[in-house]
């Protein structure tokens, strides 16, 4: 059965015999506005530990985890319960991916492009530079092939099943401590970035660093480096960034629809009866969808708030942006060269990618450049 049919059918309560207690939990919810529970006294009762990447502070990012945790003792009635792991509890945060692949731990939630050092392919699971925007990348991944193709590449690389679960859609282009007109202005910069963006920057001349969210304030402040990205609005006000820095830059174009993922160790994960595995799937879903709608909901607001204390917002100049792009394709054409992995989700997203650009430009960007060019900013 195809996974969005098997979504369906937990959604509906209809997982056949074996789930008849999800069946009874759905009708009791509908009489009592209760949360749907399975009600299947065979079913075990089991806990599961969840690292994450992210300080409990950064409430929307780490809501993804929470949100897993959540739905899923609510439709189980607490018989699986997840205990989401504030960053460095369980692993620093950016070892995430190794210490579920390792099975120290049941599951995390992370950034997939954390990982390009032990395999470039996986910045697919997040964003690349001028890649997709939230909406396309949730159309590649569910409808386009995308995430059966990278579970099957975790499975064989990693050991791990992952799914989708939370996005920030378009990310903000990062703070400087000085202004950046041209590509030369970025030469010799100190920058923490990640993923092919930030190899994106070390071909413009910058020295990339990969820090975790929680470092990034104490490093601007004490001049370690000079510039940071880190997600948007209202992450990047909660971290204290314009404290430390003055101008802030637009887009974030190599993150223009970042996904955060649950990672799951495969052998874990086939030990969860099917209606468990079932549920964690309708979870992160919700999850994923859940995290966009509060980015959305709050960025402009803390926007406003950041503008207010004195923050000086800048747009990248089409020179940077035509360099980066330029840098970016011959990044991806080279790993595509001596990565066959890398090269196997290039070539299906990049045809994808072509595809939905045709479409967006046609119909959403038509409409999209109508409305905003009323705007007065």
């Amino acid at each position: 059965m195809e996974r969005r049919e098997l979504l369906k059918t937990v959604a509906y309560g209809a997982l056949g015999a074996t789930t008849a207690g999800v069946v009874a939990g759905c009708n009791r919810a509908a009489q009592t506005n209760a949360p749907t529970t399975t009600a299947d006294a065979s079913l075990p009762t089991i806990e599961w530990q969840m690292a994450t990447s992210w300080p409990v502070s950064l409430d929307t990012i780490y809501g993804g985890a929470k949100t897993i945790a959540d739905r899923v003792a609510a439709m189980t009635g607490g018989k699986f319960k997840i205990v989401p792991r504030a960053a460095g509890e369980l692993a620093p945060p950016l070892e995430v991916l190794n210490v579920v692949s390792q099975g120290a731990v049941q599951c995390g939630h992370t950034a997939a492009y954390y990982y390009v050092g032990r395999s470039p392919f996986t910045a697919f699971g997040t964003s690349v530079p001028f890649g997709l925007t939230a909406q396309q990348q949730n159309a590649w991944l569910y409808e386009g092939g995308g995430l059966k193709l990278l579970q099957e590449l975790y499975a064989k690389k990693f050991g791990l099943i992952q799914f989708p679960a939370g996005n920030s859609g378009t990310q903000m282009g990062g703070w400087f401590r000085k202004e950046i007109s041209t590509p030369s202005d970025l030469q010799g910069l100190k920058m923490r970035i990640p993923g092919l963006g930030g190899q994106v920057m070390g071909r413009l001349g910058v020295t990339v660093q990969n820090l975790p969210g929680g470092e990034i304030f104490q490093a601007l402040q004490t001049g370690a480096i000079d510039a940071a990205e880190w997600v948007g609005p209202y992450d990047d006000e909660k971290l204290g960034l314009n404290r430390v820095a003055k101008f802030y830059y637009y887009p974030g174009w190599w993150e223009p629809g970042s996904t955060f993922e649950v990672q799951v160790n495969l052998n874990e994960w086939k030990k969860l009866p099917v209606v468990y595995q079932e549920i964690f799937k309708s979870a992160a879903y919700e999850a994923n969808t859940t995290m966009l709608a509060r980015y959305d909901a709050l960025n402009n607001e803390a926007l406003q708030r950041l503008l207010k204390s004195g923050v000086q917002l800048r747009p990248y100049s089409d020179e940077i942006m035509a360099a980066a792009e330029k840098a970016a394709f011959e990044l991806y054409d080279e790993f595509a060269a001596k990565d066959a992995d890398f090269k196997t989700v290039y070539d299906e997203w990049k045809a994808f990618r072509d595809r939905i650009y045709a479409w967006n430009n046609r119909n959403q960007s038509s409409y999209e450049r109508f409305v905003y060019s009323k705007l007065k900013s």
